[in-house]
């Protein structure tokens, strides 16, 4: 099978993994503005953890309903030609 023959589709595996590196990230970024504003290490943390646990659930069900929107959708919303279409010119 090669890349071309392979579907569209990401696993549920690889929608985790995204969603939790994606949240590492962002967590940190809370973290570091929540000490910033609050001056409190304590407090920052207690944010961030929050945070992670209830933002990785949510991105992940993001994900999954953007597997529900058959490719090109978004394009034929906007009125945008796919890649790899024949021009009509």
């Amino acid at each position: 099978m090669t890349a071309s023959d392979m579907p569209q589709t990401e696993s549920h595996l690889r929608s985790v993994a995204k969603a939790f590196s994606w949240r590492v990230v962002a967590t940190l970024t809370t973290m570091s503005i929540a000490w910033a504003i609050t001056g409190e290490v304590d407090t920052a943390i207690m944010i961030g953890g929050f945070e992670f646990v209830l933002k990785i659930f949510i991105y992940y069900l993001h994900e999954r309903a953007w597997q529900l929107v058959p490719r090109g959708t978004v394009r034929g919303l906007f009125g945008l030609r796919s890649r790899g279409a024949a021009s009509a010119d």
